[in-house]
């Protein structure tokens, strides 16, 4: 049910809140906030609260135009659990917002409004709204005395093993405590491949609540590893020789209330594995446009590490109804649940972003009526040349540098993006890769320093 600025100022003195966060995310993902005291409360929930956007990274402008507006989604109105944020002042509250001009136009640059616009468009063609659950990895490491972060694990588990309790267990079931009190909903929870590793999955809901899921998720997964003397971290690849992290999106589009991904009078000849044209059409939208998404869905320098063969990540364009190392996944579920899962993404990304591009993609297809390849039902590294030929099956990007690149090329993902948002997410990303490409890296001083 909606709520209301009086529900909420009611719980706020109910609760004794005494601290609000108003919060939202830059261009890459990251969550910022504004603390304000209660006395503040009325205007923050009225969307009067100006912040200066000029030192946020993607909302800079001018000295002259750097103030912007927090503008409040009441839906997303939550008082922190008491063993998350600990406070001798009391309760804290939090609200993400919209960031708006001051004359109250929303914010071109604002990574929310980026997936609203796409939402909006899905909506324009009759949809309800696109439908994700997301199932999220992530590393438990433990800290130095002095407090840093190390890629020590205090495990040696593996896929749903349960291990003698150890800390990253029993943080990871304390994570799932407090999201499930704070409404999230927690479909399961279970220790990864690698030593370390830990997944949680968020039950499906519309896209902009699903992202919203997603920037608390990293926030309560950090706070609770604290707590635990660990380290919590969503790098996609932090140690070489194991398996990376994934983020995991599991897609549906509903109309009239129900999947329209769903055909149940399927057959292989009309409707293969039971999937509607609307699905395939999806479907194809993503295989096509695949390339030019990785920049935004798998960000960072760091992120092609783990797009390599032999660690459970996709490195082809490919799609499937039964291998697990195809980009496109069809799980076997069918009705309500039919659905695609999107294997390409990492936890580093903007989910704002990746979303919006996401969705970009799949109207594509839909506005095109793409027709995908068929569905390869055996493992896509061992097909013959032929075979890739007929399935179109292709690499993916190997670097940041190359996403970039495809990026670029990429109509359909810079509409999405907008103007604003992909040249100052394009700028980032040059200064991020120059950076890299110039560093002396440990691997080449073992390689080098003593032979030459």
């Amino acid at each position: 049910m909606a709520r209301s600025k009086q529900d909420i100022l009611q719980e706020l003195k109910d609760r004794r809140v005494r601290f609000l966060r108003l919060q939202f995310t830059d261009i890459l993902g990251l969550n910022k906030v504004v603390e304000l005291p209660a006395n503040q409360f009325e205007k923050a929930l009225d969307g009067e609260i100006v912040f200066d956007g000029s030192s946020i990274e993607g909302f800079g402008r001018s000295e002259e135009e750097s103030d912007m507006l927090l503008r409040p989604d009441y839906n997303t109105f939550v008082v922190y659990p008491e063993d998350l944020e600990p406070s001798p002042q009391g309760p804290i509250a939090r609200l993400i917002c919209d960031i708006a001009y001051p004359d109250g136009k929303p914010f071109e640059g604002d990574p929310r409004q980026v997936l609203k616009r796409q939402i909006e468009r899905l909506q324009n063609r009759g949809f309800d709204n696109l439908y994700v659950g997301s199932e999220v990895e992530f590393f438990l490491f433990t800290r130095s005395p002095e407090g840093n972060p190390t890629i020590h694990t205090p495990d040696r588990a593996g896929y749903f093993d349960l291990a003698p309790t150890d800390r990253g267990e029993v943080a990871r079931r304390a994570m799932v405590d407090i999201l499930h009190r704070m409404g999230l909903p927690v479909e399961a929870a279970h220790h990864e491949g690698a030593p370390g590793q830990h997944e949680i999955d968020l039950k499906h809901t519309h896209a902009l609540e699903a992202a919203d899921f997603l920037a608390t998720f990293k926030f309560v997964a950090k706070r609770v590893a604290i707590h635990h003397g660990l380290h919590a971290t969503f790098m996609p690849k932090p140690i070489a020789g194991i398996n990376g992290s994934g983020l995991h999106f599991h897609l549906s589009l509903f109309k009239g209330g129900e999947n329209a991904f769903f055909e149940p009078r399927g057959s292989l000849e009309a409707w293969p594995h039971q999937l509607s044209p609307t699905a395939l059409q999806f479907i194809a939208g993503l295989f096509e446009q695949a390339e030019g998404l990785a920049a935004i869905t798998n960000p960072l320098v760091n992120s092609y590490k783990r797009l390599t063969p032999g660690y459970e990540a996709p490195t082809m364009v490919a799609w499937s109804v039964s291998h697990r190392n195809a980009m496109i996944r069809i799980p076997k579920r069918r009705g309500p649940s039919t659905r695609a899962e999107f294997r390409l993404p990492d936890p580093a990304c903007n989910p704002y972003l990746a979303l919006a591009v996401i969705l970009a993609a799949g109207l594509y297809g839909l506005e095109n009526r793409l027709t995908p390849p068929p569905p390869i039902e055996r493992d896509v590294y061992d097909l013959s040349v032929r075979d890739r030929r007929k399935y179109r099956v292709s690499e993916m990007p190997g670097t940041l540098r190359e996403a970039l690149e495809a990026l670029q090329k990429n109509r359909v993902v810079r509409e999405a993006l907008g103007d604003r948002v992909y040249k100052d997410f394009l700028q980032a990303k040059r200064v991020e890769w120059g950076s890299y490409r110039t560093a002396v890296h440990q691997w080449e001083l073992e390689q080098y320093l003593a032979e030459y």
